[in-house]
């Protein structure tokens, strides 16, 4: 709502007649003092007060302002939608150009929710939820979130081992948490340090600790170091292809025999003795 401009005799006169006139109190009232009034002499140069006056913004307003503003600044054609209670402000976001405004795995939408959070709650005591949506997005993140949370418990529960899950932000942690609460075979646990924190999901028949890290382009085990690139064992310096000990002479000795030729890149790989596992699970 735009500012109006009243005038009268005096401040409190002119302020009473802009409460008056859009039906607000001064309490919900941002008044602003734009002239004070002036006597002038014998009437003249006498001057009416004048100020403005406008409801104030709610909190979701303030935050949906925010947003409206920061869309017309980068240029993104994007219009918003306003759910607000005592508990929580929703905004949705309706534009042609959602994967701009949503970004990989929500990261900008994480974003602009963040800017709009620390908005909406300027010099509040308690802190309001805000959450801002993009074409139903959040939803259909949460039911990935959630077939992913059971689909990485029973592999916990099959191997024995820890399972980790890749760096989430706290409304994924709280999904996955959620989604395993009730699972008895397995119990979650937030790890690490912002903006880094993920989660492990521990078997209650966990053998080995040695934790299966799953990473942002699959769900199987990293890489370990030690094997090429095909999945073979790197064959260790100072060994010949059939296993035996390399022999070292000197080059100035006739008795010597030929030294061995060695491969470029010091040494001889075996072949796809192992296999990447990240896509049979």
């Amino acid at each position: 709502m735009e500012a109006k401009e009243f005038t009268a005799k005096t401040i409190e006169e002119a302020i009473a007649d802009g409460l008056k006139e859009l039906g607000i109190t001064e309490e919900e009232a941002e008044i602003v003092i734009l002239d004070n009034p002036q006597k002038g002499f014998l009437g003249i140069g006498s001057k009416p007060a004048r100020v403005s006056v406008k409801k104030k913004q709610t909190d979701g307003e303030r935050a949906e302002s925010f947003i409206e503003g920061l869309f017309e600044i980068v240029g993104i054609p994007a219009t918003t939608e306003l759910k607000e209670d005592e508990n929580s402000i929703t905004v949705n976001v309706v534009t042609t150009t959602s994967s701009a405004v949503i970004g990989y795995r929500g990261e900008v939408l994480d974003a602009i929710q963040c800017l709009a959070g620390a908005v909406a709650n300027k010099g509040k005591e308690e802190y309001l939820r805000v959450v801002v949506d993009c074409e139903g997005y959040r939803g259909k993140r949460e039911e990935t979130l959630k077939i992913l949370a059971e689909k990485l418990a029973a592999k916990a529960v099959r191997t024995g081992r820890k399972v980790s899950l890749e760096p989430m932000n706290p409304f994924e942690r709280r999904v996955i948490h959620f989604a395993l609460a009730d699972n008895a075979e397995v119990k979650t646990v937030s790890e690490g340090k912002e903006p880094n924190r993920y989660i492990s999901i521990i078997p209650n028949n966990m053998t080995s600790s040695r934790p299966i890290r799953e990473d942002r382009k699959g769900f199987g085990d990293k890489k370990r170091g030690g094997y090429n690139r095909d999945g073979g064992n790197r064959e260790r310096r100072g060994y010949n292809k059939d296993g035996g000990r390399e022999r070292r002479t000197s080059g100035f000795s006739s008795m010597s025999k030929p030294q061995v030729k060695r491969s470029g890149f010091g040494g001889t790989y075996l072949g796809n003795s192992l296999k990447d596992n990240q896509n049979n699970d």
